[in-house]
This record gives C-alpha cells, structure tokens and sequence, in this order.
C-alpha cells in the first residue's frame, strides 16, 4: 500500500511538472508567434523571407557609415552585422542565426514586430493610417519599422537608456503645418526627430553613424538645434558641426 500511495504521488508530481513544462513551451511559442518565428538555422548563402525578416531586425547594425540591404539575401554584409548584433548581446559572435540569436529577437520584439522599447504611435503622431505622405501607406510603414529597429539598436549601444522621438511620419499635410520641407524625408516614413534626454543631442547624432543612418542632422544644420534628425535617405548625408560632424 505504501509503495503504492507513493508512486501514486510521484505521478501526480510527474504530471503537474509536464503541465508546467507544457505552460512555458506554450508561452514561449506564443511569444515567438506573436510576431514572426524562424524554422531554420540561417548562415551565409541563405536567401528567402526569413533573411529578410532577420535583416531588417539587424538593421541597426551594419557597421560605420553603412546601411544593410534588406533584400533577402544573407551575404557578407548581412553576416558582418549579425556578428555584431551578437557580440552587442553576448552571444557567440558566429554570423550564424541559430535557436540563441532567435530567442534574443523574440525578446526584443513585440507582437507587432516593432522592437519592445520603440512602437508605432510613436513614430507617427500625424494619422492613423500612414497615408497622405510621399509614398504607399505600407511604405511608410514598413520604412517605420526599420527605423525603430536602427534605433534599438542605437538605444542599446547607448547603455539601454531611453530615446525620445518627437517626430517620424508626416502626410504632406501634417508637414506642411510644422514647416517641413517639401522634401522631407518624414513624408517618407523613414525618418526620426530625437530630442535631448537621457543622451545629449550630440551624443545621439555621433552615435548614429553606426547605425544605418544615411542622413544626420544636429546642432549646428540649419533648425536643427533643439533635435538631432536621422532617416535613411539613399546617400549619405551627415551635417551637425556643433558636434564635429
């Protein structure tokens, strides 16, 4: 009887640690569903809609003075900045994306696939729909996140402290009423005013070289002193001579 009532414990014991275990996996693939979740090991020479969902997570991390190609094809550039982004969390600095640099992704991004310390109000104060501006609504949208993720990137590099954004998104009529300028890349979705806070404007604006940041404006550019702007214009162009670039 005793032997009997004791594994009869034991499998009641056994039985509420499978459901616990059961929970966490749950939870855990919930949380990767969420969003996006990989289903393969990627390296260099890989190519497909993972890549890409992997580039524009990396986006923030393609090296001084340089933009990576969100294009769906893992070259040397793309594994130069998983390296990196591997090496800023810890992680075996290898250029390949397997199960520990995924967990690092889900954790650092919401259901919506923004990045957990940016969202999409704030990269658009103008409207809900992201119509209006220099581009597809979808465009714009999808410019939006790539730039959240730069500044995640940014954000972390910086000591995980946070960014203000004042500004990103603008339809042509949201623009008009600030005095933006008829080519303004925030028509374009791709763009971000930061303000002072945590980090000086300067410090912002010289951090920002490393981040996929094709324009940078700051102290010293014309109506630009009290923020310093970044977008992803298509070539570079940095002005911020109170900070010395």
């Amino acid at each position: 009887m005793l032997k009997r009532a004791l594994r009869l414990v034991l499998s009641i014991v056994m039985l509420m640690a499978g459901v616990a275990a059961g929970s966490l996996a749950t939870a855990g693939t919930a949380h990767a569903d969420g969003c996006y979740t990989w289903n393969r090991t990627l390296s260099q020479g890989a190519s497909g809609a993972d890549v890409t969902q992997l580039q524009i997570r990396l986006s923030g991390y393609p090296g001084y003075g340089a933009v990576l190609a969100v294009d769906g094809q893992f070259g040397p550039a793309t594994t130069a900045a998983l390296k990196r982004f591997q090496s800023a969390y810890g992680l075996a600095a290898d250029g390949v994306a397997g199960p520990n640099t995924f967990s690092k992704l889900y954790a650092l991004q919401d259901d919506d696939c923004t990045p957990v310390h940016f969202d999409y109000s704030e990269l658009n104060r103008c409207n809900s729909t992201w119509s209006g501006g220099a581009v597809s609504a979808a465009t714009a949208k999808a410019n939006a996140l790539r730039t959240m993720w730069k500044l995640e990137a940014l954000r972390h590099a910086l000591g995980d402290q946070p960014i203000r954004v004042t500004s990103g998104f603008r339809s042509q009529s949201c623009n008009s009423a600030v005095g933006g300028a008829s080519n303004s890349r925030h028509l374009y979705g791709d763009a971000a005013d930061l303000g002072a806070g945590s980090h000086s404007l300067c410090t912002l604006a010289k951090q920002a070289r490393n981040h996929g940041f094709n324009g940078i404006l700051g102290p010293g550019y014309p109506g630009h002193n009290d923020h310093t702007h970044v977008d992803h214009r298509g070539s570079r162009f940095w002005s911020a001579s109170t900070c010395g670039i």
